[in-house]
Parts: C-alpha cells; structure tokens; sequence
C-alpha cells in the first residue's frame, strides 16, 4: 500500500460513517457508497457493480444515475469473460483495488475490442474496482472510472484502507435483507410490534435473532455489548409474554 496521508485516514472514515449511517439494506448502502466514494477518490463515473458468474451479467448501481444504460450494460456482458477486472478478481481471486493497467498497459487496453466498444462509448479511459465480495457464483465491486487520468498508487491505497469495512457493512446489508424476506414471507408486522411497546432497537435484535444469530454476533453487528443485547432481549421477553429466543421470534411472527 502506497503510503498514505493523515487526511486520507480521515477522508476514509468519514466515507465510512456516512455509508454506515445511510440507511438499512443493500440498496440504501450501494447509493451512500457510489455517491460518497468519489470524495475519497475521483471518479467521473462510479458505481456498485454485481457480477452474475455464472450467466456473465451484471447489475449496476450508479452515479450519475443515467450514465450506463441498457445498451452499454448489453455491450459490457459481451465482454463479461474477458474483463481484466473480473478476470483478476473472479478467475485469479486476486485481492485489493485492482487497475485495468495493472493487469494490461493503455496502449494494449486501447486496441480491445473492450475499450472501442464499450468504454469510449461511455467516455471512460481507466477503471478501478474494489472488490468486496466474491465467492462461486457472484463478485461485488465497487468500481471508479474517469477519463485521462489512470488512479494512483495512491489512491489505489485510500481504497484498500475502506475495503473490508465496505466488505462488512455490505455482507451485514444482505443479511438484513434476507431476514426481512423472510418476514415478509411469515408476515411480520413491525407495526404489530410497534403496538406491543417494542422500540426500533429491540426489533433489530429480533431481526438478528430470526436469522439465527448468537448475542455476541448481534452485539458485533449493531456495535455494542452481548450483555446489552440480552438486556434488550429481557425487555422483549416482558413486552411479548414469553421465555424464550423460540418464542419471542414465534410470537413476532405472528405464531
């Protein structure tokens, strides 16, 4: 890591809280994110990219909001199996920001079909993707694009310091979001809840607790102590008229 400089940490953590402090979801941290990493390292066009290993397609969250459309989408899949970047995070499981010019010199990236046709179609010269999710099926980048100018050492850096964070924040978003499908599904009712006297805090704990997870592992996911997770936990036992963790996620879903 390129060495870096006080006001990167700082720059770093500040895009950290504003991504964590964005809402719940991966929709909600996918927007803070795309929106909030060009303060840290510019970039003329960024986005969440999710890549579909198997069927070679992706999903992008961007900013600007219209600067990929569905024809450039289309023109990317073509060259889904032969992108640098998904080639060195998918195929080599490479780790950190990765480069376009890290993996192929400009002037060879110029004269691929990759670049004539989809990133001069888009204004776009060089590319950085951090990597903050891979596994058999499915890589999640972030990815920073400009025009001109290739992306330091450095900044390559600032985007190593924010990436397990990113990793973190973006693995708790999906869980929560699979924990409210399965609410939804059972018909949970937060509203329900709401009536009992159960604060917005308490129903996180439930949430965590209906996807199985143990008081220290909610502590860690909402930043505090397992033994105020089991003293919340206390308080819905009282609220909702049972014994135990069983019973408590039973009796919120309506069982």
């Amino acid at each position: 890591m390129s060495e870096l400089r006080r006001r990167d940490w700082r720059a770093g953590f500040e895009l950290l809280h504003a991504v964590a402090e964005a809402g719940e979801g991966v929709d909600a941290l996918a927007r803070a994110a795309v929106n909030a990493l060009p303060a840290l390292v510019a970039s003329e066009l960024t986005s969440l990219s999710v890549c579909d290993l198997a069927s070679g397609r992706r999903h992008v969250v961007a900013t600007p909001v219209a600067a990929i459309g569905k024809e450039d989408l289309a023109c990317f899949d073509r060259y889904f199996r032969v992108h640098p970047l998904v080639h060195y995070h998918a195929d080599l499981q490479g780790r950190g920001a990765h480069r376009i010019t890290d993996s192929l010199p400009f002037l060879r990236f110029r004269n691929t079909g990759l670049y004539s046709d989809y990133y001069r179609r888009i204004g776009i010269d060089h590319a950085v993707a951090l990597p903050i999710h891979v596994d058999h099926k499915t890589l999640v980048s972030f990815v920073l694009n400009r025009r001109r100018r290739d992306f330091s050492d450095r900044e390559r850096g600032m985007l190593d310091l924010v990436g397990r964070p990113l990793s973190r924040l973006y693995l708790k978003a999906c869980a929560l979001d699979r924990t409210r499908s399965i609410f939804a599904a059972r018909g949970f009712d937060e509203e329900r809840l709401d009536t009992l006297g159960v604060t917005a805090r308490e129903t996180e704990v439930l949430r965590w607790l209906a996807a199985g997870k143990t008081d220290r592992e909610i502590g860690l996911l909402l930043s505090c102590s397992h033994r105020t997770v089991q003293k919340h936990l206390q308080r819905l036992y009282v609220k909702l008229g049972v014994e135990t963790r069983t019973a408590a996620v039973m009796r919120a879903l309506g069982s």
